[in-house]
Formats: structure tokens, sequence, C-alpha cells
């Protein structure tokens, strides 16, 4: 189950960082450098339709995968423990990373032209910058890195 688990989990971190990676460097440069929020809006209806699916399976995967390495979920926030600094890391990610998509999706997103694009590009990078640390914090469960 662990090995499951922990597959299904890191395919998922990949097509979700991995998008975010490549909106980022290749699509956003471009639609900011040709005023295009078509393009950006082209590139995010072909992707949510992996990437928002990718997000549920880490966060379904990754609460269990928590929960496998500490059954008691209120010893996740008990910072005396190693491992809690990790989990409450992904956890602090998670909430920023829904925090930007919120604020993207309901404020930016509805009203996304020329003149704001700038402000999308501001949610886009730190959601991707977000995405790369669930990889470093996720990292850092075999590697100790955050204990």
């Amino acid at each position: 189950m662990y090995g499951t688990l922990l597959l299904l989990h890191i395919l998922a971190a990949t097509i979700w960082t991995g998008g975010h990676i490549v909106l980022s460097v290749v699509v956003l440069p471009k639609v900011l450098r040709e005023s295009s929020p078509e393009q950006l809006l082209a590139f995010e209806s072909v992707y949510e339709k992996i990437g928002m699916p990718a997000l549920i399976v880490q966060i379904v995967t990754g609460l269990m995968l928590a929960h496998r390495l500490e059954p008691n979920v209120s010893e996740w926030f008990n910072m005396s423990n190693p491992v809690s600094h990790a989990i409450v890391a992904k956890l602090l990610l998670l909430l920023l990373t829904i925090c930007f998509a919120i604020d993207a999706r309901f404020r930016v997103v509805p009203v996304l032209s020329e003149n704001n694009l700038k402000v999308m590009a501001w949610h886009v990078i730190p959601v991707t910058f977000f995405s790369i640390l669930f990889v470093v914090v996720g990292v850092s469960f075999r590697t100790g890195w955050l204990y």
C-alpha cells in the first residue's frame, strides 16, 4: 500500500510541478511579451484537466502518507516531533497554494485582460515556486533535510 501511495503522490507531483514550470518558463513569458490573455487561458483550459486531478491526488495521498508516518493527527503540529516539520511545511504550502488559486479564480481570471496579465503572473510564479518547494519538502522525508 505504501509503495502505491508514494507512486501516485510522486506522479501527481510530477504533473502539477512540471505543468507549472512549463507555464512559468515557457508560456507566461510569451503571454506577457505578446499581451495575450487568450494564450494563457488556452494553456490553463488544457492543463487544468490534468493538473487539478493531480493536485487532488497529491492532497489525498499526501494526507494518507502523513497519517502513515504519524497516525496521531495532533502530533502533526507538535514541533518537537521532527517529522512534523515536513508535514507542517507541506500543509502550509498547500494553504498558500489554495489561497493563491482562489484569489486567481475569483478575482483575476474573470476579468483577465491585457491590462492585468502581470497580476496573473504574480499568481503563477509563486504557485510554481510553492510547487517546487512541495517537491523539496517531499524529498526531505527521505533525506531528513527538515528534521
